[in-house]
């Protein structure tokens, strides 16, 4: 298919352009106007590049693409190598950020849900990113945990009594852990997300509410992974998903 129709068919399928976020979210380097094979993976590291580009793909998506707001503008260092190995390959980068945690289906937060059988029953917080619901049945936060580390293939870093049972819960995806105390106020028994600060530690333990830090990128292979099988359903693309082994 035509770049320029993944583009338009991506941004009407995440809303892109209705969400206020810390990047832009689309084409982010250009590259060949024919795409046959899509990469993608959680971040777009120097690492990630280069498999794809080794494998052959024509355009890489990614959860985690580049000109973050704040950030150095200038394109040298690792900037240059990366942006470097795409244009010198005439591969595309597209990366989805906040539009790919919150679509309805192919989110981080619904995939997460599903794969930890959590049912979401509304969204709440800044841009609706949060979601809430309830364990599809009761377990104890020792279970819970268990259940996270084997979907996950990942320890989760867990605050709260073990013994307590788990029924309604709350999580978002990655770098989610300031919203904690919004997830406190929902009256939920515990929240995961993906990092965890001192202050979680504290809040965890005065309110009653576990914290659980499941890790940023384990938490978001999920979306990113699923719209690259989409998109291959759909317009009959050659698709592989790229992970990294990344502890945080």
């Amino acid at each position: 298919m035509k770049l320029s129709e993944l583009c338009d068919y991506n941004a009407s399928l995440l809303q892109s352009g209705q969400f206020k976020d810390y990047c832009p979210n689309g084409l982010q380097v250009e590259g060949k106007s024919e795409v046959l094979k899509i990469a993608t993976a959680v971040t777009a590291s120097q690492s990630v590049l280069d498999q794809a580009i080794g494998w052959g793909a024509d355009a890489i998506l990614v959860h985690h693409g580049y000109f973050w707001r704040n950030e150095d503008a200038r394109i040298t260092g690792i900037k240059k190598s990366r942006i470097a190995a795409l244009m010198r390959h005439d591969v595309s980068l597209l990366a989805y950020h906040l539009p790919l945690d919150a679509h309805p289906e192919l989110g981080n937060n619904a995939e997460l849900g599903r794969l930890l059988g959590m049912r979401e029953a509304g969204r709440f917080g800044e841009q609706s990113l949060i979601c809430k619901g309830v364990l599809e049945s009761d377990m104890t936060l020792a279970q819970f945990s268990m259940v996270i580390e084997e979907c996950l293939e990942r320890k989760p870093l867990v605050i709260g009594n073990p013994e307590r049972i788990i029924r309604n819960v709350s999580w978002c995806s990655g770098g989610a852990q300031g919203y904690f105390e919004a997830a406190i106020a929902e009256g939920v028994d515990a929240y995961l997300t993906g990092e965890i600060t001192e202050q979680n530690y504290h809040l965890a333990n005065e309110a009653g509410v576990a914290f659980i830090a499941a890790g940023h990128h384990a938490t978001e292979r999920l979306g990113i992974r699923a719209l690259g099988a989409h998109l291959e359903r759909e317009f009959g693309l050659e698709h592989r998903f790229f992970d990294q082994d990344n502890p945080v």
